[in-house]
Formats: C-alpha cells, structure tokens, sequence
C-alpha cells in the first residue's frame, strides 16, 4: 500500500489508497498497516494481561519478538509449523503450546475484523470515477481475499488440518469509496478551504452493516447564527471527505470528519449521491459534520448551528467532532433543516411526515400526506398497510419517508415532492420480520440499545422529484385514545381547525431525543419552520386554504403509537381504517 495514509480514530481503520494495494502475503505482512494494526492488538492484550501474550518466551511484545512474530507468519503463509521451526528455530517458543498459538491468529484476526474499516481510493491524476467497479475489485475485493487467505493458510499450517465449514465473511474494507478533489463552484474567502477536499464519486458497501456511533439519540434545535463558521475554521483535508447530497431538488456538500466515518457513508442509503452535472453549478448548502471548535462561537450553549449567507446565496451548517453529536440524527436532519430553509425561500411548504401512493384494486392510485412528528408512528402505519391490504394493493410507492415539500402547480393542484431515497427509522417499531427481508441492503446502528435504527433504501430519486398531486393531509395522532367523538380519523371541517392541530404538532415522545411525554413542536417540525416562522406562517395560510378550495381530505389520523400497550396494534388498526377510507373516498 505504497504512499497511503492511514487512520485510526477509536474503532475506525481509514486506509486512504494512494498507491496500489498490497498484491500477496509478503507484501501484506511486510506493510506498514500490518505492523500498526498487530501492535494495537499486542497492546490491547498486554493491558487486559492476556494469556496469549505467553506464545512469547517473557510474555512481552519487544521490537525483536515483534519483528519474529512477523517473519514466523510469513513462513506459516507457506509452510507447516514443524517446517518453520526448522528454517526459524528462534520461532520455536511461539509454537510451545500451538492451540495458544492458533488461538492469538484467531484473535489477532477478529481484532481485525472488529475495526470499522473505511477504504478512500483518491489516487490524484487517475480517472478511478470512470472505472469504479475495476477501481473497487482491485482494491476491496483483493484485501478482502488477501487477509481471509492469510488467515486461512496461517491457522492450517499451524494445526495441520482443515476447516470443514468455511465463513466467507467479510475480511477486508466494509465501506469503500472513490473520492476526488473535484472544482466545485463555491464562494471565496471561508469556502476556499473546502475545495482541496475529496469528493465521493462512487461508494461500495457490503451490507448488512452494523455500526455503533456514541450516542442513540439528538438532543435541541438547531441554532440560527449570524456569522459564518467557515470563516473561523481552518480544515485539514485529510481529516474529511465530502458526500455530495442530492436532497430532493437541491445539493447539499457534507464534509464530514474521520470521527464520524461510519454515519457520514451512511448517507449513501439515505440521500443520492450527486453526479458530475450536479456539481458544475453552486451548491445549495455546506455542512461540516465534526467541524473545529474554534467554529463555533458559543460551543457549549449553540454547538448545532446553520448561517444563511444571503450575499452568496447559500446556506452554512456546522456540529463539532464531539461523541456527543455521534448519532445519525444530527446528520440527516441538519441537511433536511438546511433543504426546509431553501424551500420556504422558493415559496414551498416544507413537511415533516410520509408521503406515499396507495394504488388499489378498484380504484385510482391516492397520494397521502401525513405529518408528525419523530416517533408519531408514520413509518409504522405505512408498513402495516402494506400488510394488510393484501392483494387489493396493486402497488404502494414510498415518495418521501420523512420529509419534503408541497408546491402549488399551474392548474392549483397540490404536488408533494419527497427529499430520501432512504428511512431511517426505529428497529422496535417496525413490523416482525421486515427489517430482516430487507436485512441485506440494511445499515443497523446500536442494535443493542433503546432507538435502535436501521438506515435502508425505500425509493427513487426519480420518483420523490417527479411530484405527485396530494389526495390526503394527515396529522399523525400518536397520543389520542381512539373513543366515540374520537375516531381513529378524524375530517377537519375548516382551516382554521386544520391549522389548530398542525401548528400545535403534538407528540407523545417514544425517546428518539430527550424529550419526554406529550410535547409539542410548532408544525411538528423544528427544521426550518421554527427559525423562519414569519415565512412559514405565511406560506401555510395559503397552502391549508388551497387544499380546503381542492376539497383534499385535511384531518388527522390516530395511529395510539405513544400508548403503552397499543405499540403496534395502534398503527395497525389506523392502516386498517386509512384503508377503508381510501376505497370509499372520491376526493379531489
């Protein structure tokens, strides 16, 4: 691996290729990372006073036994033990007790294997964007078969058998990308910083990936500043990469620090990666996910923080490289707050909820809009729907899973428009066994703990940009009890009464942030509406007053998902009656 740069940052190993890769064993075990990663582990060993450090004769990892423990493992890639004892005889105390020998490859291996491992391919001068999948087999695919080889040869020729079951897992880089420095058309002063920063260009993931980032849930608002971050950092572009967002019809560069490496890739099955002719026009926004304290002006009181840069016409976020913004969230809903932002400006009105279209036996395909907010139960309802409408579904197309933005088009339809290609949604609330159908395309963070989530792929960039005129506006009720003058849906009869629910944006919290029981949260959507509410208020009046003159179904749905005991019955039965409603509804 001639001439690359490697980083390790607590469980995270970053190879940043520059060269080619390693090609056989000797080179492998020779390299300079061999020789890093088998010190961390000699040094974990040493600290929790491991009996495998006994192979050695002093139980301790000297310069000199290091150096043998490496030649021995080179000689094992070729040769049985007795063999290696012979044309090594200083190498005969490894092999004093060989189960303990072989037990020290096993753990030296899964030491390996237990590191998130991130390849960054960004040879300048090379056109590696125009070959990718030759770019990903020669680099990926050629470690990966490079250290379960090793492995396998090394553990043989130490016990003199052979393994009966073979386990292709995953021994190499989990994530890989091509990255480039790419000329993108920013503003001067503060901005010129970011363009020496590789660019992602292509991303290869071998799911299912299961990380564990520091936090499980966010925590405030994002802050509204008045001075542009940018101009108070200075970035080392080896600390970052940049993954060109496509969120719905705006693009948003996220530069995102090494700390945070296994959610900024992420993102790959959330956003859509932006392409060449996307990036020769300026961007809508820029992000710094792990940006230097020095960015920020208060980092203790406002440590989220988004300038709108109204000189240039673009929107500015940043979030420290602390453990404490280590969680998914703060990723994913700063870019849709930065999007929410630029829609209002357009004259849209951005959404928090799920946009989706239910096409029937029987009946014309329905679109149906419905908000609330984190934990509200929106995913839930639209997964059991699909489950219980059976083969009278001819098809459900998920257009936006958690937010968008509505628009009025010139014959004064309603149109909603999506921003993910992807969910990120809650592992306990989905339905028994979907997370599992979908485990193979599947990103699972802190599977271990309360608001475990997975990140999957739901639709097309094609479809949450084409627009789709809106049949229903829901406000998801999580809270209600469903009695006689409260239905599970509920018509609003006026604005007014609309607009009373959806401006409040009730929610019973299911723990997703730090809130706690019945809140509220002005339009169920604290991204953008909140920090911009004279716009938005302006927008809304003239969007719930279009939808009444449409004769769209505006009310409200109680899916009971923040009542303890109705976790999934709730939802179900909501599906159930949104299903009964759709086939009896005429609407627009």
């Amino acid at each position: 691996m001639q001439n690359s740069v490697y980083q390790f940052d607590g469980g995270k190993v970053i190879i940043r290729l520059r060269g080619r890769i390693c090609e056989t064993p000797d080179e492998l075990l020779n390299s300079e990372l061999f020789l890093l990663v088998l010190k961390r582990c000699l040094r974990d060993l040493a600290r929790r006073e491991s009996k495998l450090l006994r192979i050695f004769a002093n139980q301790s990892f000297s310069e000199e036994n290091t150096d043998l423990l490496i030649r021995a493992l080179q000689y094992l890639d070729k040769l049985p033990a007795d063999m290696v004892i012979r044309v090594l005889p200083e190498s005969a105390q490894l092999f004093k007790d060989r189960l303990l020998f072989n037990d020290f490859v096993e753990y030296l291996y899964n030491y390996w294997r237990n590191q998130q491992r991130f390849i960054v391919c960004e040879q300048e001068g090379e056109s590696l964007d125009k070959r990718p999948y030759r770019t990903f087999t020669d680099t990926v695919e050629r470690l990966t078969h490079l250290v379960r080889g090793i492995y396998r040869d090394v553990q043989e020729n130490i016990t003199n058998t052979h393994p009966r079951i073979y386990r292709q897992v995953r021994s190499g880089a989990e994530v890989a990308t091509i990255a480039l420095p790419k000329q993108i058309p920013l503003p001067g002063k503060g901005y010129a910083q970011l363009l020496p920063i590789s660019v992602i260009r292509q991303v290869l993931i071998y799911p299912p990936l299961i990380f564990t980032p520091p936090m499980n849930k966010r925590t405030g608002m994002f802050e509204r500043v008045y001075y542009n971050p940018l101009d108070r950092m200075s970035l080392n572009k080896e600390d970052y990469v940049c993954y060109p967002a496509k969120v719905g019809p705006l693009v948003v560069m996220v530069y995102f620090h090494t700390h945070f490496f296994e959610l900024g890739f992420s993102l790959c099955n959330l956003f859509e990666l932006a392409d060449d002719a996307d990036l020769q026009r300026q961007p809508d926004a820029v992000y710094v996910f792990g940006a230097p304290e020095s960015a920020f002006e208060d980092p203790e009181k406002f440590p989220t923080i988004f300038y709108d840069d109204q000189e240039n016409d673009m929107l500015v976020a940043a979030v420290p490289a602390r453990d404490a913004f280590g969680y998914f969230g703060y990723l994913k809903k700063m870019i849709l707050t930065l999007h929410n932002i630029r829609m209002m400006k357009l004259g849209r009105l951005p959404y928090h909820g799920a946009l989706f279209n239910v096409d029937i036996r029987g009946k014309r395909p329905h679109t149906v809009l419905v908000m609330g907010d984190t934990g509200a139960g929106k995913s839930e309802m639209i997964d059991a729907l699909q489950s219980i409408a059976g083969d009278d579904l001819r098809d459900m197309l998920i257009i936006a899973d958690d937010m968008g933005s509505l628009d009025i088009d010139p014959q004064g339809r309603i149109v909603g428009y999506g921003t993910e290609t992807g969910a990120f949604v809650r592992l306990d609330d989905l339905q028994p066994g979907y997370a599992f159908g979908q485990i193979d395309r599947t990103i699972i963070m802190n599977a271990h703990l309360v608001n475990a989530r997975v990140v999957l792929p739901v639709t097309t960039f094609d479809h949450l940009i084409r627009g789709y005129p809106i049949d229903y506006v829901l406000y998801a009720n999580n809270y209600d009890e469903v009695t006689g003058d409260k239905p599970i849906i509920e018509r609003f009869q006026n604005v007014n009464q609309a607009l009373d629910v959806f401006r409040k944006g009730a929610v019973m919290s299911k723990g997703t942030t730090s809130s706690q029981g019945l809140v509220e949260t002005y339009f169920a959507n604290i991204f953008g509406p909140p920090q911009y509410q004279e716009l938005h208020e302006i927008l809304a009046q003239k969007y719930f007053e279009q939808f009444f003159k449409r004769n769209l179904f505006v009310g409200q749905i109680r899916t009971r998902l923040g009542i303890v005991g109705m976790e999934r019955q709730g939802p179900w039965e909501a599906a159930k009656a949104l299903l009964t409603n759709i086939k009896e509804f005429n609407g627009r």
